[in-house]
């Protein structure tokens, strides 16, 4: 559950306007975490950002333009940490889709407040088009990447399946755990999250995956460990 935000600390006095249209949007995917798309109002967000209401009106001229630049920020932020972790993955289909699935569970995004925040931008999507806008070449990547990736390694194991429905399946359940993440009352944790979809993914490929993630890496063997009693 989302709780009530602190107000930021006393900003320093001078600061570039590139951090702070930054401070600014950090203050909005806050407060729209906690209010949601329609109640949320810029004095809300100056005040959490502890600054004035003018100033903020002077980077974003309108509550609508300041959404739509927090939406950006939050679409290019998830692009760039799916796409910079697959960069880093071995060549090897298991090891990129175990890239994918690990990047929508990395520490700095996975957050109450993020999570929070892209669904109540997915809450508009019916009404709004703005996050078709910006969001739909980015989402038609992601999907099409995580496809390929499903569709090599069905080749490679000499797996039987529908690429694009397994890429399909593996990414709703991991929107339905961001969703649980948020809304149940006692949440489970990240590592609990990760073996959640690993068990979907070891569904369709049980050669590479099981619930703790991809067999035989070292990642997979140190969680697998007994651990020390405490």
């Amino acid at each position: 559950m989302i709780n009530e935000p602190s107000p930021a600390a006393a900003p320093r006095s001078k600061r570039s306007r590139t951090e702070r249209r930054q401070q600014i949007i950090d203050a909005t995917i806050e407060v729209l975490a906690l209010r949601g798309y329609a109640r949320i109002t810029l004095t809300e967000i100056a005040k959490y950002a502890g600054l004035s209401q003018a100033l903020v009106n002077f980077h974003f001229e309108t509550k609508d333009q300041l959404l739509a630049n927090t939406l950006e920020y939050l679409a290019e932020e998830y692009r760039a940490n799916w796409s910079g972790a697959l960069e880093r993955a071995a060549p090897d289909p298991a090891s990129q889709l175990d890239a994918m699935v690990r990047a929508d569970f990395h520490p700095a995004l996975c957050t109450p407040s993020r999570l929070s925040a892209w669904c109540a931008f997915w809450g508009e999507t019916q009404s709004r088009p703005l996050f078709q806008q910006i969001c739909g070449a980015k989402n038609e990547h992601y999907n099409h990447t995580l496809e390929a990736i499903c569709r090599a390694l069905l080749s490679e194991g000499g797996y039987r399946g529908h690429a694009v429905r397994i890429a399909r399946s593996i990414r709703t359940v991991i929107e339905g755990i961001w969703l649980d993440l948020i809304t149940l009352s006692a949440p489970y944790d990240r590592r609990e999250a990760l073996a959640t979809v690993y068990c979907s993914v070891a569904a369709f490929f049980p050669r590479h995956f099981d619930s703790q993630g991809l067999i035989g890496s070292k990642k997979s063997k140190a969680r697998m460990a007994p651990r020390p009693a405490r």
